[in-house]
């Protein structure tokens, strides 16, 4: 490719992307697996509409999603143990701990802890591919639901 070509897909790239951030500050993944007292589908609705309401948009957040388990898949890996999956990715830690003391989490967590009989949390930081962390000190985060 060459060196224009080059230089126009990096610009739609970097155009097309919701967040850039500084590698220094690695973004966090927060995913939460919950495992209802109650594993009906009306249930699972219910969570997932009070993470939509409650834990979506808050300062910091790069991407949200809240969903139900995807029966279909019945590998061996497939981890099946749960009912309601909530992914949040923060811009960085900082972020993450604002959220974690935000009122509206914590209402969230009052309002809704007597449907669920477990919780997983699993955080992570995120790490960019090599070529792209080596091309630029920035990095850009693909779609979904994002603040700015």
């Amino acid at each position: 490719m060459s060196n224009s070509g080059t230089m126009i897909l990096a610009l739609i790239v970097l155009t097309a992307s919701p967040v850039v951030t500084d590698a220094a500050d690695p973004q966090l993944a927060h995913a939460v697996y919950f495992t209802l007292k109650d594993r009906t589908a009306e249930s699972r609705q219910q969570l997932v509409e009070g993470c939509q309401e409650l834990l979506s948009g808050h300062p910091g957040t790069v991407y949200f999603a809240a969903g139900v388990l995807a029966e279909e898949f019945e590998r061996d890996v497939n981890d099946r143990d749960f009912d309601v999956a909530l992914l949040i990715v923060f811009r960085d830690k900082a972020a993450h701990d604002v959220y974690q003391t935000s009122p509206r989490h914590q209402k969230f967590i009052e309002q809704y802890k007597d449907l669920w009989q477990t919780v997983r949390v699993f955080d992570s930081y995120q790490q960019p591919l090599a070529e792209e962390s080596a091309a630029s000190p920035k990095r850009a985060v693909g779609a979904g639901r994002t603040n700015r």
